[in-house]
């Protein structure tokens, strides 16, 4: 059976362009903002959804999405409402896929039976646990294999030939490349050393690669666009919706879907460049 995800790309390479993936944190700066946000991004144009799971110590990410999940926490946010946003989204979207972006703890405290039981009935697609190595696929990755989540896997700088293999082994979907070192939005990616990147991980395998970690700008979209299946675009979105927290500042959801409509404009346009 083909997934959302699957579909998605499969129509994606029909129109001989990449993916515009948004990250927003759910529940940030509460959960009813947080779901017209989500609600807006495909008419601004993102193709697939990263929804973050709010978690007190998210060890991979920078400042930005460090903050919106703190935001989250204190607005109540949980991994329950989080579920239900996207029960909510699916009423009036049954096509963009959702992935859900976290960490395992809230994961198995929640159980992971009755959360992935729980995430196909609401409408979930796909997931990015971002501290689970393949080691561990028999916690999450297989149980939400077999029940028909695509289970995402991150492959960095350093994953070498030697790793690449127990990296891609039960990744489905498409494959995350961070594209930097670091934390997310900690640096700008080298589109040079990306585009190598992702045709080495191509060699290893047929599914689509999505480049993340750093990309804040349309023409920074356009760049890593020309070589990759995706382009993930987070810090930017939160950091937004933080600057409309301010006095004056513009209201969250045109505040992200005028990001997302510039970021969509860049990918569009990124294989046009490169012929």
């Amino acid at each position: 059976m083909t997934t959302r995800i699957e579909a998605r790309f499969a129509k994606l390479k029909e129109e001989a362009r990449p993916a515009l993936v948004t990250f927003v944190m759910a529940g940030d700066p509460d959960h009813e903002t947080a779901l017209e946000v989500v609600r807006g991004l495909p008419g601004a144009g993102a193709d697939v959804i990263e929804l973050g799971m709010p978690f007190s110590d998210p060890m991979a990410d920078g400042p930005a999405i460090q903050k919106a999940g703190l935001r989250a926490l204190k607005a109540g946010e949980s991994l329950k409402k989080t579920l239900s946003l996207v029960k909510d989204f699916r009423q009036g979207d049954a096509e963009t896929p959702i992935i859900l972006m976290g960490y395992f703890n809230p994961i198995y405290i929640y159980g992971v039976d009755a959360f992935v039981a729980d995430a196909l009935a609401a409408g979930v697609d796909g997931l990015i646990v971002v501290d689970l190595p393949p080691e561990m696929d028999d916690e999450l990755c297989l149980p939400a294999l077999d029940a028909g989540l695509n289970f995402i896997r991150l492959a960095t700088p350093t994953t070498d030939d030697k790793r690449l293999p127990a990296v891609l082994k039960n990744t489905s979907g498409f494959v995350y490349y961070v594209s930097i070192t670091g934390i997310t939005g900690s640096a700008a990616p080298d589109a040079a050393k990306v585009a190598a990147a992702v045709e080495r991980i191509k060699r290893h395998t047929d599914l689509p690669v999505c480049v993340g970690f750093g990309v804040r700008s349309a023409e920074q979209a356009a760049e890593i666009g020309r070589g990759a299946d995706g382009v993930v675009v987070g810090s930017a979105l939160v950091s937004a919706i933080e600057a409309s927290l301010q006095p004056g500042g513009t209201p969250a959801v045109q505040a992200v879907t005028d990001i997302v409509a510039r970021l969509a404009e860049g990918v569009r346009t990124s294989r046009l460049a490169k012929a």
